[in-house]
């Protein structure tokens, strides 16, 4: 799979506290949240499905 870039906005209060959540965590920022996206749900159509992970690792 091909990385791509996104590029946020975020306040400094919330940006330091993702910061420190990676740190604590010990990981990145990047895989915290990706982790969080992976738990959101897509609507589709008349009910929700949340899409299945493919690799985990990835």
């Amino acid at each position: 799979m091909k990385n791509k870039s996104v590029n946020l906005r975020l306040s400094e209060r919330r940006l330091n506290i993702l910061r420190m959540y990676a740190s604590q965590k010990d990981t990145t920022m990047t895989h915290i949240l990706e982790d969080f996206i992976d738990t959101l749900e897509i609507k589709n159509g008349d009910s929700l499905s949340t899409p299945s992970t493919v690799n985990p690792v990835d």
